[in-house]
Order: structure tokens, then sequence, then C-alpha cells
């Protein structure tokens, strides 16, 4: 049986009453236990230096040669936070209406709102680290839009928010590393974990550099690895993100929830080519002020600028004029790919739709600023100019980025757009406490599968992740601590950790000796394309099975004809890839079957055979108000299991953005 462990009474008072009666591990034997963190991003990094700060002894790792290039650097747009600085509405309860509306019904409502009332903290602690959030002119801190909501309540730091982020928890950690209180592993690579009696006791990892294994020790770990969109090949996500850490755990027992629940981000430079690895993100924020348009006549091959406006479809501004082009992720990413589908889409490709912010650009801000400076009658080039600096304070690095990228200058012309695989809500089952199904196992942020149910609200990442880190695991780590405290430190040369490493040595060795002709990179290519193409944007029950089938075959030939060139003591790039682009295929394979379970739409998962008349997804409360909990039993075999949703305070309705 899964137990969530959510609290009992109303739920604005579930998270203050387990505070108030939670175990605690008083100060002197916070210094007698040794705590693991895997993963340095904003999860990782805020878990490591609260519980540094705490007295507890941290060792922490990452396979970057530095925590700040976790991929949380990478976030652009902003952080949510309930602080209701507008003065437009916003709540603790209207966050964690958005979030688990925006999810499809599909999350925890217990952990939603704890993430909700823990928003307002965040703030005001990164503030105090320094994070230079934007500000307005009096001083005070500033809000965007995001989709999804109807409200200003996304803090930003231009298109750079989570550089700006993970700098703040880099600081509080490399303080409690100075001061003793964390050691830092970096280019340490998690392989397996070690469990004994019951109970997560240490892990085993690869030294990048050396390529030696290594055993440590801890009286628990806590997973804060970050998604695994990378399965897709091409992703928003960094090339080394991987899945590595967290699938080992579910391989030792840790169930994996949802993990057909991927995030499609409606905002990014399209493919241009087979030559390709990654994809490059334009930051959500960019729909506060930019207009999603295409032709209204069929394969137009005018220039943008050379298209009147009576002649361009603002597709959502018709489909949804509630929320127009703020409407969530997984809506926006549908609607782009049905007028990409239907003839309409644009550039080269056709595979593109058009983000313009010449309109706002000019009556927006063009006309405030002249306002603001007294010009009277502005023609328009002077429109332009004023709107163009405002503009670049705003969002002046990813305007950059995407000039760099193709050659063209979006303060002139519409930037163009396509749907990529960005973010994953699926990840490691965990309970109120963030406990894994294996004792002393605990996953924290995009790794485990929470607080988004099926689609997560934009900005709302970095807010789980630092949420997590710094004010939940300091609370419910000690209520499993607290009876840890007489477990004196196990010796790594305890049969169960030399047990794992030999596990892991004879796959590093039967993979180095397969001495195949096909490079690591064209399995995870080809894997990401069966992976987009039938479990990607749609869904349907053909395309699964014979996904399914195509993954088992890859999987197959992957461990006959792989080559790996190098030696194993030596820093390989190519053995750490093949480690986890064998990790990704297994994944798929669940991820491929879930979806086929989930015979419904919600949020990011379009069955095609469940949509309403006008398109939009169909869910079916009455078969699937669960999350799926998949159970690993042996190679291509899971058993599920089911953690039902009750909903005490939200009703499910069918998600309204028109």
């Amino acid at each position: 049986m899964l137990d969530s462990k959510i609290p009992a009474g109303p739920l604005e008072q579930k998270w203050n009453d387990y505070k108030g009666h939670v175990k605690l591990v008083n100060p002197a034997n916070k210094r007698k236990l040794e705590i693991i963190v895997v993963g340095t991003g904003l999860a990782g990094a805020s878990a490591a230096a609260s519980l540094g700060e705490l007295g507890y002894r941290v060792k922490a790792y990452c396979f970057q040669d530095s925590p700040r290039r976790a991929h949380s650097i990478a976030a652009q747009g902003g952080i949510n936070a309930a602080k209701n600085y507008q003065n437009d509405g916003d709540s603790v309860f209207r966050l964690f209406y958005d979030t688990v509306k925006g999810g499809d019904y599909r999350a925890r409502e217990a952990n939603v709102h704890r993430l909700a009332e823990v928003s307002v903290n965040i703030i005001d602690q990164c503030v105090a680290q320094g994070v230079p959030f934007a500000r307005e002119y009096g001083g005070l801190l500033n809000n965007r839009s995001f989709g999804g909501t109807q409200v200003k309540r996304t803090f930003y730091a231009a298109g750079q928010t989570g550089q700006q982020l993970l700098i703040g928890a880099y600081q509080a950690l490399e303080r409690q590393v100075a001061l003793g209180n964390v050691t830092m592993y970096t280019r340490h690579e998690m392989l397996d974990l070690v469990i004994i009696d019951g109970k997560t006791r240490g892990i085993i990892c690869r030294n990048l550099v050396t390529g030696e294994l290594e055993r440590h020790f801890g009286h628990t770990v806590l997973l804060c690895t970050g998604g695994y969109g990378n399965v897709f090949y091409l992703s928003t996500n960094a090339m080394g993100s991987n899945a590595t850490a967290a699938w080992k755990a579910h391989k030792k027992g840790a169930y994996f929830g949802n993990p057909c629940f991927t995030q499609i981000h409606p905002t990014c430079i399209p493919v241009t080519g087979d030559h390709q690895s990654k994809l490059t993100l334009m930051s959500e924020s960019l729909r506060n002020d930019g207009r999603i348009w295409v032709p209204k006549k069929k394969d137009d091959n005018r220039k943008a600028n050379d298209i009147p406006e009576e002649e361009r479809d603002y597709y959502l501004e018709r489909r949804y004029p509630a929320f127009g082009n703020l409407v969530p992720r997984d809506v926006a990413s549908r609607a782009a790919k049905e007028r990409c589908d239907a003839g309409y889409g644009v550039g080269t490709t056709k595979q593109a739709v058009y983000l313009d912010f010449k309109y706002n650009l000019i009556n927006k801000y063009g006309k405030t600023e002249a306002g603001k400076q007294g010009i009277e009658n502005p023609d328009m080039d002077t429109l332009v100019r004023l709107g163009k600096e405002v503009v670049k304070e705003e969002y002046g690095n990813l305007f950059d980025m995407y000039e760099k990228i193709t050659g063209e200058n979006p303060y002139e012309v519409p930037m163009r757009i396509y749907p990529a695989v960005h973010y994953t809500m699926g990840g490691l089952w965990v309970d109120y406490e963030l406990m894994t199904s294996v004792k002393g196992l605990y996953a924290l942020g995009e790794c485990n599968f929470s607080d988004h149910g099926a689609n997560r609200l934009g900005a709302s990442a970095l807010m789980q992740g630092l949420a997590d880190g710094y004010f939940v695991i300091p609370y419910t780590i000690g209520n499993y601590l607290a009876d840890e405290i007489a477990t004196k430190p196990i010796p790594t040369s305890h049969k169960a950790f030399e047990a794992a490493e030999n596990a892991v040595r004879e796959r590093i060795n039967t993979l180095m000796n397969i001495k195949g002709k096909q490079s690591v990179e064209s399995f995870h290519k080809r894997l990401g394309r069966i992976m987009w193409n039938k479990c990607g944007m749609a869904r349907n029950e053909q395309g699964l099975k014979e996904a399914i089938e195509e993954i088992r075959a890859l999987k197959k030939e992957f461990w006959s004809d792989v080559r790996i060139p190098g030696e194993i003591n030596e820093m390989n790039p190519e053995l750490d890839k093949a480690n986890r682009v064998a990790d990704f295929i297994e994944l798929g394979e669940l991820m491929c079957k879930d979806a086929l379970e989930r015979a419904e739409s919600c949020g990011g998962h379009f069955r095609e055979e469940s949509q309403t008349p006008d398109g939009e997804a169909l869910r079916h409360d009455d078969k699937f108000m669960y999350v799926s909990a998949w159970e690993y039993k042996g190679d291509s075999d899971w058993s599920l299991n089911k953690e039902p949703l009750d909903y005490e305070v939200i009703k499910p309705t069918q998600r309204n953005y028109k």
C-alpha cells in the first residue's frame, strides 16, 4: 500500500500542524548524522546548504566540475510566489488553485498547498542572499505575467532568473563547505544505491576524472538530480542532464510516479536539421509581451513583416480570449502543432509559428515611455526606439541569444518558435515528507513527481526546487533521522557496498566489451525519434504499442552493437554517456507503457482517442484519478500501484481558458 503520509486536518493547517508535531533531532545529535545529497542545482544546493547550516554532516555530489554548472542555471523567465505585490487579487489559495488546475487535477492537493504557502518565504530568502530581482522605479520588487494565471506573481531577473537564483544557493552551499559542514565531490556520478536491512545507507560513485569507483556512506540519501527530458534526445535540457541516479534508485525499489507526464514548452527555437543535438528555450515570459500568430493563408511564403494585420491569425487570442497568449504550456503547444499540421506553419520547415513583439513594443512600452519623457505626438520611429530600450532591459539577453542562433534580429522581425520537450512532471514517487518508497531515500525538485500533476505552470520549477531544499526537507528529514541517531556509520567494507560496487563494475565491463560498430549518440538519437514521434505531443494506442516494441529492439541492438572508445580507468565521456543512454532506453519503455495504460488526455499527456469535439484534452476522472506509481520487477517488467487523488477543497472540472 502507498502511504502518502498526508497530515490530518484542514488543508490550510496541515503544514503548520505537521511542523508542530514532527520529531526533532537536537543540535548535538545532528553532528552524528551523515547525509548524502546527489545533485547541486537549486534543490540540491539549497538542501545541502540548509542541512549543513542545521549541523548535519553533509556530502554533496555533482557530475559537473562545479555546482554552478547545474542545469538550474538555464532557467530564464522567473519564479512564482504568492506575494500579491501587484494588489491584483493574488493569494496563497490562488497560487494553489492555479497550480492544481494547470496540472489538470492530477497533483496531490496537500503538497501543492504547502508549496504555495512557502513560496512567499522563498523571495525573502533570495533577496537576503542578494539575488538581483527586477525592481520597479520606486525600488519595489517587480512582477511579470506567466501562462495559466490572470495575476502577476512571477519575480524575475531579466531573462536569467535561474542563474541568479543558483548563484544565491551556490553561495549558501560554498559557505557551508568553507565552514566544514559540507564536503563537495565534483566530477562524481552516482551509479548505484546501497540498501542495508531495508534502509538507504549510501551510494556507489564513479570518479569521472580517474574512472575509479568509490563507496560513500550516509544515514540517508537525497536525490536532487533533475528531470529526464533528454530521453527525447532533442530537448531544452543541458546535454549532460540524465536520469541515471533516479533510475538506479527505481531499480532498487523506488517507485516511479507518472513517467508519461512530459512537458512540451511552446516557445523554443525550431529544429533546423538532423545536425542538432539540443534545442534552445525562449522564455515563456516572452508570451507576456509577444503575440503569437500564423498567416491566415496556407503555405504563405511571404516574409512576416510583409503580411498585413488583417491577414494574420492570432489563434490563441481567437481560441482562448480570457487568457489569450498566456494559456498554460500544454494548451499553447498543442495549438501551435495544430496550426502547423493544418498547413499554416512558417519558416523553411513549416514547423514554426511567429512570436511578434512589435505591437507591444510600440503600444505598451513605446507610448508609456514617451509619456514619461513628456514627448507629445511621438512619431513611429521614436516609439520604436523608446520601446526597444524598455524591451532590452526586460528581455535583452534572450533577444541576443535568439539573434546569435538564428541570425535574425527579433526587434525587427518576429521570432519563429515551435514546441519542444522541456520539463518532466513525472519522477520518483514521494510521500508528503518527500521520501520515496525506499526508506531513507528522498527525492527533491524535478526529480520527484509531487507538485505539478500533468502539466507544470511556468515559473514553478524554481519555486519547487527551492521550496523543497530550503523549507521542506529541513523539517521532514528530522522525522526519519530522529530514529537513526544510535546508528553508527557503517563501514564501506560492508558486503552490501561490495555487492553494489561489483554490480556497477560488471555493467561497465560489459559495456566496454561489446565493441560494436555504432556510436552511443546514434542510439540516443534513434530513441529520441521514437519517443517524440509516438510519445510526444500526441499519443495513440497503436503508436505507443509500436514504440514499446521498437524500444525493446533498440535495447537489444544497443547491448550487442554499441561502440565505446577509450578505457575504463580514465576520463571517458563516451562511457559516461553510454551508461546514461542505456538507462534512458529502459525509462523510455516505461514512459510508453504508462502512456498506454493512461487512456485519457490530461495536461501534457494527450491521447488522440480522448479529446473534446474542439480538440481539447478530455480527462476521465472516474477511471484515472490517481498517481501511477510503477514498481520495477525485472527486465521490461513493472507492476502498477495507484495512489488515489482525493480533492477535499478543489472540485475537478474541465479546464477552460476561454
